[in-house]
């Protein structure tokens, strides 16, 4: 906290947050030290994420945030100098200046924004599992599933990969043992079973979850062209950071489906940036609104592989910021790792309720002059108590604070407006098409057809010919199809990996040099070696 004669205004070093006794800075070095924003609904957490959202854009901090009512959207507008919004700023002693920020504007089903899509390798098994609900069984499986993909030089790209895939591991009745050798998928289904059993009951379950997550919209996530997210880390022209603005008001009607995106997009972020130490101001900041659905129902060890990588992305340059209704949505341990606060007003009616405002004040370093529960309950529209951290990395006291009015528009744009700023976007084009290249479904319709080299690489006759003999040398150069003794798990690691880059190389060229395999083959190199960070954590 700084003293309250000092300017109103965000510096290079710091943002104004609000004014009460005391100024509400937020120190942009310690920015990446995460935070929380919380209060129940109609208190002003919107508007303060808002405001928070814009002092990093005028510092050249890219912002991704999640509007999930469409009010957020108004950032990308200029203010507009309503009589509350002059009231305000009159007794705080600002001078309103109407500004607007430069916005990019994203949506899963592509309807309000570009497109924003990942393919199925991406994605991996253990974050899919928890789309799809899955259970230990069913997650097994699918990690089978994933596994012989790998191997096979399968890449799943969409949902139609995945289906494809399971229909090949799932065990075939109706045919008999004779005629495995008939069967062209036949090595696909006994490398599936080298790793477990896997039963056709759990694989027809895994099918039905993946209709349910079609019905819910879910199959537009999976495709190409997947998401680049240095994309969601640009400046303008000016310098000032563009806020990525994804628009979830649909999306929130699938809870898990939100969730798992979101998850997905900060374990992409700590997979993908490079260590960064502790930097003047972060690379990006990432708001994740209606928070408490992240944990809801997670298992144990996806809570703890949560709480490693908030923990860890911060050297990654990226500060995490929670947006719910009550601190005791998130869980303690996340909760430890969230260094500067904003509580908004909470109700406390019932016994219930009053328990939760007292777990909240206890979160606050104690200011001897508030009392904290007490004054959780009486704010007012937007009005806050702050606690951000100071420059030794510790919370400052509690204190009591008026919210600065945002600069730019209050509430949402017009669809005319949103259409404009898409067209002006710096990413249209780029995902707006979808593209459909070969990928697994496409490689196992060939191999049911005859059309395309069976699973162990071979293709036909002796020697393979030309292709059977450049794949021949390839893996003697990997090293793929040399036998071994016991490997070391970097070694079985290694191995996958190269596997995978000479079936891809080889098998590209006899299937169908029309096919575009420049997206699907990086995406398939990168994710053998650790699928996603959550993933490569839970393997560790």
């Amino acid at each position: 906290m700084a003293t309250s004669d000092t300017k109103l205004a965000d510096t290079d070093e710091k943002i104004f947050i609000g004014k009460g006794e005391e100024t509400a800075w937020l120190t942009l070095a310690l920015a990446n030290r995460h935070g929380l924003v919380t209060g129940a609904t109609g208190t002003g957490k919107t508007v303060t994420l808002q405001v928070m959202a814009e002092g990093f854009a005028r510092a050249g901090v890219p912002v991704f945030a999640a509007d999930i009512k469409g009010d957020l959207s108004g950032i990308s507008e200029v203010g507009e100098a309503k009589d509350f919004i002059l009231k305000r700023a009159k007794e705080m002693g600002l001078t309103f200046q109407p500004d607007q920020f430069s916005t990019v504007f994203w949506d899963v089903f592509g309807e309000q924004g570009h497109p924003v899509r990942a393919t199925v390798t991406e994605m991996g098994p253990l974050l899919l599992s928890r789309m799809l609900d899955l259970n230990d069984v069913q997650e097994g499986v699918l990690n089978v599933a994933f596994r012989v993909a790998d191997e096979n030089g399968l890449t799943l790209i969409d949902m139609k990969d995945l289906r494809a895939l399971l229909d090949a591991i799932a065990p075939d009745g109706s045919k008999k043992a004779a005629d495995d050798e008939e069967d062209p998928l036949a090595p696909i289904r006994k490398a599936a079973q080298g790793y477990g059993n896997v039963s056709k009951a759990t694989v027809g379950t895994i099918q039905r979850q993946l209709l349910v997550l079609e019905n819910q919209g879910g199959a537009k996530f999976f495709g190409e062209p997947a998401l680049t997210l240095k994309d969601f880390m640009r400046t303008d022209r000016d310098g000032r950071g563009i806020v990525n603005i994804l628009v979830a008001d649909k999306l929130m009607q699938s809870p898990r489906l939100y969730a798992t995106f979101l998850l997905w997009i900060l374990s992409e972020l700590f997979e993908e940036l490079p260590e960064a130490g502790d930097l003047p101001k972060p690379k990006l900041v990432f708001f994740f609104d209606e928070a408490h659905l992240l944990f809801t129902d997670a298992p144990k060890a996806l809570m703890d592989k949560i709480e490693q990588v908030v923990r860890l992305i911060r050297s990654k340059g990226v500060g995490v910021y929670f947006v719910t209704q009550n601190p005791i949505d998130v869980p303690d341990k996340v909760l430890a790792q969230l260094g500067n606060r904003v509580q908004h007003a909470l109700r406390a009616f019932t016994p219930r309720d009053q328990k939760a405002v007292a777990a909240a004040a206890q979160t606050f370093r104690p200011n001897p002059k508030l009392d904290t529960a007490r004054v959780i309950m009486e704010l007012g529209k937007g009005e806050a108590l702050v606690s951000f951290l100071e420059g030794g990395g510790t919370p400052s006291m509690v204190e009591r604070v008026m919210v600065r009015p945002p600069s730019a528009r209050i509430g949402p744009i017009t669809p005319e407006e949103r259409k404009a700023i898409m067209d002006a976007s710096p990413v249209k084009g780029k995902y707006d098409t979808a593209v459909d290249a070969e990928s697994a479904y496409e490689i196992i319709q060939k191999r049911l057809a005859g059309t395309a080299a069976p699973a162990d690489g071979s293709a036909g006759g002796e020697g393979g010919g030309i292709l059977g003999q450049l794949g021949s040398i390839a893996s003697t150069i990997f090293g793929t199809n040399v036998k071994r003794g016991r490997m070391s798990t970097g070694q079985v690691i290694a191995r996958s990996v190269t596997r995978s880059v000479t079936d891809k190389v080889i098998g590209g060229v006899a299937a169908d040099l029309g096919k575009s395999l420049g997206g699907s083959v990086g995406g398939s190199i990168g994710r053998a070696l650790v699928r996603g960070a959550l993933g490569g954590l839970l393997r560790r």
